[in-house]
């Protein structure tokens, strides 16, 4: 079990909380206004935290220090960049993600590293898909048998550095490209791996729970 902090108890963050913890995470939820809160169901049993998402002392009572991630989707594009880079840069807390109203300034941040999703495509499973690796490995596209899917794939920070054919090769898969600073790139034979990189693989899916289990580990140190 993971735990999760979420800023803005508006529709997507009330069922981003719902469907974390239905699958036996623990969630706090942030925002400026208590009466947010009457959105969560009767029953919820995670921390609401009446604050702004970017105030450190919120944060905190939140329990972003021990966060697996931190999802920010308020109604407002600055506040939700600034809490996920307070989030990511004093907190490191490990998995990041921005809900963006404007697709231009959503482009910018990604080129700076900081995943978001604009609010023209937005769901909540493309924010669950970013913060839970079991929902990466499900994939965006599938083969006409349904016997391949192109997911992105989690990589364990013991992976930097070393050639995505290495990771091919541990994993079994082969990796279609790579997201660089928000731009794709089609990798060749000597490409490395890199802090920030997103991989996307042809993944056999009768194997993604072995490749996610693979992958989530440091790469075996040679004898």
């Amino acid at each position: 079990m993971a735990h999760f902090v979420i800023m803005g108890c508006g529709r997507v963050g009330a069922t981003l909380a719902h469907t974390l913890e239905d699958a036996g995470h623990s969630v706090a939820i942030i925002d400026q206004d208590d009466r947010a809160f009457r959105r969560l169901r009767t029953g919820f049993s995670g921390r609401k935290v009446t604050g702004v998402g970017f105030d450190r002392e919120t944060l905190k009572q939140a329990g972003v220090e021990e966060a697996y991630a931190f999802a920010a989707v308020s109604s407002g594009d600055n506040s939700n960049i600034l809490a996920t880079r307070v989030a990511r840069e004093t907190f490191h807390v490990p998995h990041v993600v921005a809900r963006i109203y404007d697709p231009g300034r959503a482009e910018i941040y990604q080129r700076l590293g900081i995943p978001t999703v604009a609010a023209v495509r937005w769901s909540a499973d493309q924010v669950l898909r970013r913060i839970l690796p079991e929902q990466h490995i499900a994939g965006d596209f599938r083969d006409p048998s349904g016997r391949l899917v192109l997911a992105e794939v989690e990589v364990d920070a013991g992976w930097i550095g070393h050639p995505l054919t290495a990771i091919e090769k541990a994993a079994d898969i082969r990796v279609a490209y790579l997201t660089r600073f928000g731009e794709g790139i089609l990798p060749g034979s000597g490409t490395a791996y890199q802090d920030g990189d997103t991989i996307h693989a042809m993944v056999g899916v009768d194997r993604t729970s072995e490749v996610a289990h693979i992958l989530a580990k440091s790469p075996a140190k040679e004898s």
